[in-house]
């Protein structure tokens, strides 16, 4: 664990859970895993998990709690998590992962009630949304495995009487991980009352309970669910190779995102099927990716199979043939994929970073695998001065490195062959480093521009709401004019500065988290194939 991951853990737990919960992960990132008891001595609180700390029995049998700093780190993806699901399933799936999000792990019954109700406030007078509305899109949500089932304690009736275990063991039934439960959820969302009396002027102490909660246990009871990130990882990654193969291929092509458009249709028949760490995807015949194309899609097979056979001799090789059966079978190769993605990333820092040329120099060492300076000036066709500076400016960021091949034992300079090379997956690791400083900085910022501007923000606050119940009680247009001037046009300005300055460290941490990702995703496949 670096010192770049510990601090964006410390910021981003005392941004999401505030100072406590900050002191406790820190720590335990740090020392690793520890009891309950000593937590509580060396940090003075209590802990509280929220799906960021795990428990396993020491052979001595005291519990021990671990913090997971990998689960920290994607609190940085939470709005892209719930924007996805937006698009995907609209408003309710929207506010189902967020509430999920927020909670850690709730109930079906739980997470459709606490929707449902901040649907109906949304919405006009008179209008209100069904539970069973929400509990159609919570079962899409599960069906297509954006959500699961969060581990359970095991039935043990029929176990041998004895004393308990110091701590439960958790087990997950793949089988029944995204199996719903029956529930028969009858009724609507409910609107907070904002004064005592309702709009018949009745005041609350005597007004009939019409209440319809009831003492008896719901029949999800003790099911709880979680956001299954992985999943939503995976649709990062189909979307990123759908844009990638858009961006290389359908730009040449008169049929505007035909390339595309069958990738993301081989990705869309798999994602349920191939686990998310796979190198490829199912094998698909022709013939099915032809019946599974949108409707309204107007190519022949023909035309598809020249697609197909296009995407198959790309040198990307992010689609590969495996075999002839059904018309062709095809796979998607996940993993050449996401290292194209990351090499890319790569070229993309270097020429932003020291010019066109040095990432001339970089494609043309990982092109050639190994190179001496005179080879890389020669094929560059650069002057070896300015190849020179190039390359160590490079090998001192770390983006290549310097290999040695000595032809005698005593490893003379002028007997020693010094080969330019890069390794895909050091520089990764090296970038990745560099972008969790990067987020870590721009937490930092914009918490030191909220803090200037803490007073200034504090009035405006107190001034929208002093004009939100005006008019809601129906003030004049001259009253709510007079409150709004309470603000000068000095302070309005500083205010936009304000806004504009947060809007923008908050869209870059949002590039840098894409960054991040394909980064990860790159490593985590090439780790698992060694």
């Amino acid at each position: 664990m670096t010192q770049a991951e510990i601090k964006l853990c410390s910021l981003l737990l005392q941004e999401h859970f505030g100072e406590i919960v900050e002191k406790i992960g820190v720590h335990l990132i740090r020392t690793g895993s520890q009891p309950l008891r000593v937590i509580a001595h060396d940090t003075g609180t209590s802990l509280d998990q929220h799906n960021l700390v795990i428990y396993q029995v020491h052979k001595r049998g005291v519990v021990e709690y671990e913090a997971q700093c990998s689960q920290v780190l994607r609190m940085l993806r939470y709005p892209r998590y719930i924007y996805t699901t937006k698009t995907l399933y609209s408003d309710t799936g929207e506010l189902i992962v967020e509430e999920l999000l927020l909670n850690g792990k709730l109930t079906m019954s739980a997470v459709v009630k606490k929707v449902a109700d901040r649907l109906t406030e949304t919405m006009e007078d008179g209008k209100t949304i069904d539970y069973a509305e929400v509990s159609n899109t919570f079962v899409r949500l599960a069906d297509t495995h954006f959500v699961q089932r969060c581990p359970l304690v095991p039935n043990t009736e029929n176990s041998d009487p004895g004393p308990p275990p110091p701590a439960p063991t958790l087990v997950v039934n793949e089988k029944d991980m995204y199996l719903v439960p029956k529930l028969s959820l009858i009724g609507k969302g409910k609107r907070r009352r904002s004064s005592d009396e309702d709009t018949a002027g009745e005041p609350k102490a005597k007004r009939p309970k019409h209440t319809t909660d009831n003492k008896e246990p719901v029949p999800d009871d003790g099911i709880y669910w979680q956001v299954n990130l992985d999943r939503f990882h995976q649709h990062f990654r189909d979307q990123a190779i759908v844009s990638a193969v858009a961006n290389r291929m359908d730009q040449f092509t008169f049929q505007t995102q035909t390339s595309s458009e069958i990738v993301r249709t081989m990705l869309r028949m798999s994602e349920i099927t191939t686990p998310s760490s796979a190198p490829f995807t199912q094998p698909l015949s022709s013939n099915e990716i032809f019946r599974s194309l949108p409707i309204g899609y107007n190519i022949s097979k023909q035309v598809l199979d020249q697609y197909l056979t296009l995407l198959a001799d790309d040198p990307l090789e992010f689609v590969g043939k495996s075999g002839d059966s059904g018309g062709g079978m095809y796979v998607i190769n996940l993993h050449k994929a996401l290292a194209s993605l990351a090499t890319a990333t790569l070229e993309s820092v270097i020429q932003e970073r020291f010019g066109s040329r040095c990432a001339r120099i970089f494609r043309l060492v990982l092109q050639k695998k190994h190179l001496e300076q005179k080879q890389v000036e020669d094929f560059a066709m650069i002057p070896a001065k300015e190849a020179k500076d190039m390359l160590y400016k490079m090998l001192s960021e770390n983006f290549i490195s310097l290999q040695e091949i000595p032809k005698t034992p005593d490893h003379a300079p002028s007997r020693t062959f010094y080969l330019y090379t890069v390794n895909i997956l050091s520089a990764a690791r090296m970038l990745l480093h560099r972008c969790y400083k990067s987020i870590a900085n721009l937490i930092e910022r914009r918490q030191f521009e909220t803090k200037e501007n803490k007073r200034l923000l504090e009035k405006s606050q107190r001034v929208e709401a002093i004009i939100a119940s005006m008019q809601a009680t129906g003030a004049e247009e001259a009253q709510l004019q007079e409150i709004e001037e309470m603000i000068t046009a000095p302070e309005r300005q500083q205010l936009e500065t304000l806004k504009r300055n947060v809007n923008k460290l908050d869209a870059s941490e949002i590039q840098v988290d894409e960054t991040i990702f394909l980064l990860e995703s790159y490593i985590e496949s090439t780790m698992k194939r060694q």
